[in-house]
Formats: C-alpha cells, sequence, structure tokens
C-alpha cells in the first residue's frame, strides 16, 4: 500500500516538473499581451492613476499598497466619529450573550 503512494507521489512530482518543458516544447506561440489601462477619456485624477497603471506598474503598486489601508482607516475614524454624533457607543456596551 505504501508503495502505490509513493509511486503515485513521484508520479505527479514528475508531471509537475515536467509541464513547464512540455509547454515551452509546443511551439514559439503568439506575440506577448501588453496590459495597458484606456486613459482616452479619463480626466483628473482618473487618468493620472491609469497613466501611472501604464507608466510603471511597480509604481502603481508600491502607491496602491499605501493608499488602500491608509483610506481604510481614515473611513474607519469617519464611521466612528459619525456612530458617536448620532449616538452608537461601541466602547461601553452590554453583552447580551450572557
Amino acid at each position: 500500500m505504501l508503495t502505490k503512494w509513493k509511486a503515485l507521489l513521484a508520479g505527479l512530482t514528475t508531471f509537475l516538473l515536467l509541464a513547464p518543458a512540455a509547454a515551452f516544447a509546443a511551439g514559439g506561440g503568439g506575440a506577448p499581451i501588453v496590459i495597458v489601462a484606456d486613459t482616452r477619456k479619463l480626466t483628473g485624477i482618473m487618468a493620472w492613476w491609469a497613466n501611472l497603471y501604464n507608466e510603471s506598474h511597480l509604481y502603481f503598486t508600491i502607491l496602491t499598497v499605501i493608499l488602500i489601508p491608509l483610506i481604510g482607516v481614515i473611513f474607519g475614524v469617519l464611521a466612528d466619529i459619525i456612530m458617536h454624533f448620532i449616538g452608537i457607543d461601541l466602547k461601553s456596551r452590554d453583552l447580551a450573550e450572557h
């Protein structure tokens, strides 16, 4: 029984190691794909953001990774302020589960 699993594992490993070679041996393929953002109808910050994506994927990624948590914190603080303003206090609530 153990040798059956070893053979299966060896076959799977061989397949995973040789699959890229089989893909490369398949032929030259077509032209490489270029992924760009369409900026023809964009203005303002949306045009700037799309142009940043087109010019440098690295800068776009870094700025995105920085901005997403920052915007989340800003929205969270605004939600806390609004909830406090309308009378919802989540810091001193009584648990109803007991």
